[in-house]
């Protein structure tokens, strides 16, 4: 129950964590082994959204800030979170972190390789630091009319998670338009295939980080993933990106 000497971060932070929790995560796990990605219900409300826009403009939240443009990544800003991470952010890391080291577990598995990712997020922050890979990776992304990001990867060191989430804060068609969430994947000797995904306010893609197994007559084989965002038309859009490992 809600009170009032709840302070209210604390309180939007059980709201998230349990929208996550109960996610038809035994409907998730098979769309992402087919597809790679999977596109849940909001699990973030209209004003969660409004609150976490609103810490663009609070400096002291962020370590450090990426012109796509002068990178050559696109057209665009994002501001990777400082730690101690906004306790909402951090309650979907946590939430959504067990779920998904299950996933990425049979991945490795089903690749053959040989790295088991621990249950917890604490554990395998723990092993990310043992690896020098110590900065938080969570980040805001901001694009204006013309924006857009470049197909990429989020790889910060030798420990990748292999899955990663990203979170549309603004409103589609309100806000913004155009902007939709693109996903490309490499095939081995096939043609490469590509999504273009419109998500709605507060809820959350599940995709590849980097390369995920797909059945083939002789087993599984690595398919290579790379995702970005498409020219925004107009408006201003907002996205939170959860990655898991931190970076060097």
């Amino acid at each position: 129950m809600k009170t009032n000497s709840e302070p209210a971060a604390a309180v939007e932070s059980l709201d998230i964590s349990r929208r996550v929790a109960e996610l038809d995560w035994d409907g998730l796990s098979p769309a992402l082994a087919e597809h790679g990605f999977v596109v849940t219900p909001s699990i973030v409300d209209e004003e969660q959204c409004a609150a976490l826009i609103a810490m663009w403009d609070e400096g002291g939240r962020f370590r450090k800030q990426v012109d796509m443009a002068r990178q050559g990544f696109g057209l665009g800003l994002y501001r990777y979170f400082a730690a101690p991470l906004p306790a909402m952010v951090q309650a979907m890391r946590r939430a959504f972190y067990p779920h998904l080291s299950a996933i990425a577990n049979r991945w490795q598995q089903e690749l053959s390789l040989p790295q088991q990712f621990p249950p917890a997020l604490d554990e395998f922050i723990a092993l990310c630091h043992r690896q020098g890979q110590t900065r938080p990776t969570p980040l805001l992304l901001r694009y204006e009319a013309g924006g857009y990001n470049c197909l990429h990867q989020d790889l910060y060191g030798e420990v990748v998670f292999p899955l990663q989430v990203t979170v549309l804060l603004s409103r589609p068609d309100r806000d913004f338009r155009g902007g939709e969430f693109l996903l490309l994947e490499d095939r081995p000797r096939a043609q490469a295939r590509g999504w273009s995904l419109a998500l709605s306010q507060g809820s959350a893609i599940i995709f590849a980080s980097s390369r995920r197994p797909r059945p083939g007559r002789r087993g599984y084989y690595r398919v290579r993933m790379r995702h970005g965002v498409s020219p925004l038309k107009e408006g201003l859009r907002f996205t939170l990106g959860l990655i898991f490992h931190d970076a060097r």
